[in-house]
């Protein structure tokens, strides 16, 4: 696989050499050894940190969509009502996903270059409805926004919603995520994004509440939360944990806690506020709306007109720059910059940014 030296995917992101060695180290046996169930509980102790959240937090062998997945069939059951708020891929995905496993789905979508903000819509849309779980994605990666939170987490808990399900796969470690005080019941993170780490495990926050639920519903696939409940208590996972994925969860979250947690949020803002700066001068069409709320993880682009998707990108990697398109109706119309993680570094996007400039003012 070709190495690119500048890396600006938006996930899974460039591996720090730190991270990889602390992947080195042997745990013949990991549901036998009692220094992995130590690391175990250390990894949960510190993603509890990062997530502003007393929840018990279980780690999965798996990508993010692992938590996603898992964290759905958990706690849903066909005829079970799931009121997806969507503005980007993902949030629409979700919709979907209910939806084949049987729930009764209502969306209450916006615009991809939008965010949620009419929130008396959405209170209006739990009202008529009245679900058993409310669905929403912090940072939707293929739009490179940013949705907020809090007011949903008020509505779901001035009408009793039983269940908050957020996926902060993007965004967990790179701003903000209020677990508790956003009343979220699942809430899902994956080690590819903002922790720079490999693409080996996923994670979810779990509220008291969900774990009742989670019981109720009894299921016990691969992907579920279940059989973790009491794992660590008997030292018995439901199946071989991956070391090498939470030694890389700890080191990485390590990092973060070491630099500052502030610091990072703040690193990635001001990375975030330069790149997309730097881009408008160059004539260049940032894709959210002016009034959405941009993710401080990923910057979203239009395609400039000249070029099309696969021949913009073709000239990007020929001068070592890797970016990343789009998915769904998006598909060829935007490329996107991760500064996430690693890549949250003024050097590297000012690296990135010299290349698009040359790039797109080329004749």
């Amino acid at each position: 696989m070709k190495e690119y030296a500048i890396p600006m995917v938006p996930g899974p992101t460039t591996v720090p050499q730190i991270i990889l060695e602390a992947m080195s180290k042997d745990y013949p046996s990991p549901d036998l050894e009692m220094e992995f169930l130590d690391l175990y509980n250390q990894t949960e102790e510190m993603l509890k940190r990062l997530y502003e959240t007393n929840n018990r937090v279980v780690i999965h062998t798996g990508e993010g969509m692992m938590a996603l997945w898992g964290a759905l069939k958990s706690a849903i059951r066909p005829g079970d009502r799931v009121l997806a708020l969507a503005s980007g891929v993902f949030g629409y995905g979700i919709a979907e996903m209910a939806a084949s496993i049987g729930a009764e789905v209502k969306i209450y979508g916006v615009e991809y270059d939008q965010t949620l903000k009419d929130w008396d819509e959405v209170e209006k849309a739990i009202q008529a409805f009245r679900p058993k779980m409310i669905t929403a994605v912090h940072c939707e990666t293929p739009s490179g926004t940013l949705n907020p939170l809090e007011m949903v987490g008020l509505l779901k808990q001035k009408y009793e919603v039983p269940l908050f399900y957020v996926d902060a796969v993007a965004s967990l470690g790179g701003t903000p995520v209020k677990t508790d005080e956003w009343a979220i019941d699942l809430c899902l993170g994956g080690s590819q994004k903002v922790l720079s780490a490999p693409p080996l495990a996923a994670f979810v926050a779990v509220s008291p509440g969900a774990w009742d639920v989670i019981k109720q519903v009894g299921y016990v696939g691969y992907d579920a939360l279940l059989p973790f409940y009491d794992a660590q208590e008997k030292f018995y996972f439901p199946y071989t944990p991956n070391w090498h994925g939470v030694a890389a969860i700890h080191q990485a979250v390590k990092m973060i806690f070491d630099e500052g947690l502030d610091v990072v949020f703040q690193r990635h803002e001001t990375v975030a506020s330069h790149c997309r700066s730097e881009l408008e001068s160059m004539g260049l069409k940032l894709f959210p709306a002016r009034d959405a709320q941009p993710s401080p993880t990923v910057t979203a682009v239009y395609v400039p007109e000249k070029f099309s998707w696969s021949e913009l990108d073709r000239r990007f990697r020929e001068k070592g720059l890797a970016t990343g398109g789009s998915y769904g109706p998006l598909a060829g119309k935007i490329f996107r910059l991760g500064h996430m993680g690693s890549q949250a570094s003024m050097e590297l996007v000012d690296k990135a940014l010299k290349v698009i400039r040359e790039v797109v003012t080329s004749s």
